[in-house]
């Protein structure tokens, strides 16, 4: 049985940088199928391979994960984006809606008490907020 050829590979799958979830589904499902192949990969389909891996990287840098130099407010700003969480649902944590919109602005520290429940409430260290 003949084997593709890179560019045969590639017109199949026309990688392009990852811009929308469904783009990143695409790319990720033809990516773990690859990864799947396991030692039957041929060396053109492990050259897609790592290509595929690429952009899936990219754009998690630039998507899924916020700079390792956020302040608390930046990410606390960036959970509230990846979760469609508003100001109303951190107003028990900050104890109103203003002292929500006050901690995503930066104007007003967020307590190791806030930092707990904000932790509970994204599924993430406490460590992140203070």
């Amino acid at each position: 049985m003949p084997t593709a050829t890179y560019q045969q590979l590639l017109a199949e799958v026309v990688p392009a940088k990852i811009e929308t979830e469904q783009d990143y589904d695409q790319i990720g499902a033809h990516l773990g199928e690859l990864i799947g192949k396991g030692r039957t990969r041929t060396p053109e389909e492990t050259r897609l391979m790592r290509l595929l891996a690429v952009l899936v990287e990219d754009y998690d840098r630039r998507n899924a994960l916020p700079p390792d130099n956020s302040s608390p407010a930046e990410l606390l700003q960036f959970l509230m984006e990846h979760s469609e969480k508003t100001a109303a649902d951190l107003a028990p944590v900050f104890g109103s809606a203003v002292g929500a919109e006050q901690a995503l602005d930066g104007v007003r520290g967020i307590s190791a008490d806030e930092a707990r429940q904000l932790g509970a409430l994204f599924s993430v260290s406490a460590g992140l907020f203070v």
